[in-house]
């Protein structure tokens, strides 16, 4: 595969021919390994403190996601996004109005949108649950699909969206769709690295499938390191430090002429 590993080029055309293995992440090390695995499309939330991402990650997919609630109109979000796919993004997810997407989207921005279960907007929706289960939700979660398919979208996430809703729009648009809890039949499947390392403690989303129990790890490694800083607080209180093997002596012939020199 070459440095870019999938472009939006080749997503389009693998649109119904096979899915596509796509992971969120929160740090580089978690990208680093998606990569070594084999996942082919990874994104994170878009930062300074992360724009060295994608030249650390040549041959897949690269996805920068605009924050909700950050930008307040396509302007900002425009700008935004253009200096996210200057650092190496080939797509970037925005979870804005339709309007704002096609102002991207005219700029040449290949745009994510997201349908569904949208976590900023859940006071609009009753909570964390399923978008599309009533005939009324299912035909809003529909007409947002093709609004952003008429606003030039190439994809869209849909989150937490019944199965069978989640086909129809996979096979009835030219969105390249991503099931975030939304059943198999999508273009592309998605994940959260947090859910499938087990870092979560308290809470999994029936969605999500966990491989790993890091959070125990992670436990583990606290005690130790509460340990490790209790151990040196007593080396300290015990005057370790003055051991020989933990400072750097002064030849005593060169320390009595700095003595005389100072004096």
């Amino acid at each position: 595969m070459n440095d870019l590993g999938l472009t939006v080029f080749d997503l389009k055309n693998l649109k119904g021919k096979r899915t596509v293995k796509f992971v969120q992440v929160d740090t580089l090390d978690q990208a680093i390994a998606a990569k070594e695995a084999g996942i082919e499309m990874i994104g994170t939330g878009y930062s300074e403190s992360k724009s060295h991402y994608p030249s650390s990650l040549k041959g897949i997919h690269f996805q920068f996601g605009l924050q909700w609630g950050e930008h307040a109109n396509a302007d900002e979000a425009l700008r935004s996004a253009m200096q996210a796919m200057n650092h190496g993004a080939q797509s970037i997810y925005c979870p804005m109005s339709p309007q704002v997407i096609e102002v991207l989207a005219r700029e040449g921005v290949p745009v994510i949108a997201h349908a569904g279960l949208i976590p900023p907007k859940i006071t609009l929706t009753g909570g964390y649950r399923a978008v599309g289960k009533s005939l009324e939700e299912a035909k809003a979660v529909w007409k947002l699909a093709k609004s952003y398919e008429s606003a030039g979208a190439f994809a869209i996430e849909l989150e937490v969206v019944p199965d069978s809703l989640a086909k129809e729009i996979t096979d009835r648009t030219s969105l390249f769709t991503i099931s975030l809890g939304s059943g198999a039949d999508c273009d592309a499947q998605y994940l959260f690295s947090a859910d499938i390392l087990g870092e979560n403690k308290d809470f999994i989303p029936r969605h999500a499938k966990k491989y790993r129990d890091l959070s125990s790890e992670y436990e583990r490694l606290h005690h130790e390191r509460v340990k490790a800083y209790k151990e040196y607080i007593e080396d300290v209180e015990n005057n370790v430090f003055a051991n020989k093997e933990f400072s750097v002596s002064l030849n005593d012939g060169v320390f009595m002429e700095f003595i005389k020199s100072i004096e």
